[in-house]
């Protein structure tokens, strides 16, 4: 039997300098190339309380308008969680720079087709299509950290990677709210959006490799308790049942896909709704709210620096344990947020949800991150990060029409206090997880 336990020591040795200016090269590219995906997926969040203006000039009431683009928010997020469940495989049979590379291109077209639109079926098009290949990004670029890096610092490494999504989004938002600001349309946004992702295309399909090997390097092992044994150190699986198979009968697994669903749904309605939020329920000006949007993925990236340090050196649980500490943190916090009077201060609603980005990103970035590699090794690791995305997307859609639905029918308090619930189930499920790891139970054969 094979036991899961994520926390272990492992003999280290000293890699030689070009190995480690090789590894910190991959990973910038990477973190810049997925902040590029980032602004052509934050675009949409920051303008949406102008295109909701926009659409309502044309005879569509801002609250009907509201609700049909939380319908293309789902709808989009419905894409880039099927995306993920193909992509993840795609990835683990064909490579993960190509894969990568290949959402990046579709990324610049369909923004550049957004930037166009004017109509709900138009935008529904263009942001189904964008995020349908923006979801193959992520899954390539764990491939290529399952190639490039020890197991003994997959935490590290993926919350480095986690700051293209936190302090590059957050980074994006701040920009694109400036412009804003200065009077730039919404339009124009993207067309700046998708031109810094093409730039960085270009680069990154001059740099970026799949594996040390190419450069004449020694590849790491990986996590040798993955789910596959010996044959995870194998990059190619022999086929779809040998792939799935082991994954499968991991009761961890399963658990760690309960957990994608309900932080994936926490995560996804701030980074849709803030800016709305802080415009409707607090009062700023859309520049503004775009602008402080900024903090709750700038916080995350410090939680998933500490949370990916910590999990590296912890043992029995250790990454369970920080998961069932910041959602209950969270839980609190939520509850906190929905029962102040946010017109009353700007201040105190700004630093809640900023705090909730602390104690939530850390977290969730284990998930698909350094649990998805020490699941799956080089084998799999991008199969398993695809199907525990794709269900915590899953959880995500409901952060689109069902959370537009509940803010116009029970308020931003209403909405707050749902999230709040979503985060306590959340701690509970982490907590399970906790002991079935401490107690290593069973997960593969």
């Amino acid at each position: 039997m094979i036991f899961i336990d994520t926390e272990f020591d492992l003999p280290t040795t000293k890699p030689d300098a070009r190995l480690v200016w090789r590894r910190a090269l991959t990973l910038g590219l990477m973190v810049l190339g997925y902040t590029g995906f980032y602004l052509c997926r934050s675009n949409f969040a920051v303008s949406l309380p102008l295109i909701i203006k926009d659409l309502a000039s044309s005879g569509i009431s801002a609250a009907d308008a509201k609700v049909a683009l939380g319908w293309v928010t789902t709808f989009g997020t419905l894409a880039y969680a099927l995306g993920k469940l193909p992509g993840g495989g795609l990835v683990d049979f064909l490579g993960g720079r190509r894969i990568y590379l290949t959402g990046m291109a579709g990324a610049v077209g369909f923004t550049v087709l957004f930037a166009l639109g004017g109509s709900i079926p138009f935008f529904t098009l263009a942001w189904v299509g964008n995020r349908l290949l923006q979801s193959i990004g992520w899954p390539g670029m764990v491939k290529i950290v399952s190639r490039w890096f020890p197991s003994s610092s997959y935490g590290l490494a993926m919350g480095i990677l986690s700051l293209s999504f936190l302090w590059g989004d957050s980074a994006g938002r701040y920009g694109m709210g400036l412009l804003l600001a200065y009077g730039v349309g919404w339009r124009s946004v993207s067309l700046v959006a998708a031109a810094i992702l093409l730039g960085l295309l270009i680069v990154n399909a001059i740099f970026l490799r799949e594996s040390p090997g190419e450069l004449g390097l020694k590849e790491p092992p990986p996590n040798p308790l993955n789910v596959f044994g010996e044959e995870g150190a194998d990059p190619t699986p022999d086929g779809l049942a040998d792939l799935l198979g082991p994954l499968f009968r991991s009761p961890v697994f399963w658990l760690v896909c309960l957990l994608s669903f309900g932080l994936t749904l926490l995560r996804e309605t701030f980074n849709t709704w803030t800016a709305t939020y802080f415009v409707e329920g607090v009062g700023m000006l859309p520049g503004r709210a775009a602008g402080m949007s900024s903090l709750f993925p700038l916080l995350g990236g410090f939680s998933v620096l500490l949370a990916g340090y910590l999990g590296d050196r912890v043992r029995n649980g250790g990454r369970a344990a920080i998961i069932v500490v910041g959602m209950i943190l969270t839980a609190l916090a939520l509850l906190v947020l929905a029962g102040i009077d946010p017109k009353a201060s700007q201040f105190t609603p700004i630093a809640l949800v900023s705090l909730i980005g602390f104690l939530l990103i850390g977290p969730y970035s284990y998930l698909a991150g350094a649990m998805s590699l020490d699941l799956g090794g080089k084998r799999g690791g991008a199969t398993t990060c695809g199907i525990i995305d794709f269900i915590g997307y899953l959880g995500g859609a409901f952060a689109g029409r069902a959370m537009a639905g509940i803010a116009v029918s029970h308020g931003w308090r209403g909405a707050f206090q749902v999230l709040a619930v979503v985060a306590g189930v959340s701690a509970l499920a982490s907590a399970v997880l906790m002991l079935v790891q401490r107690n290593k139970i069973p997960v593969g054969a």
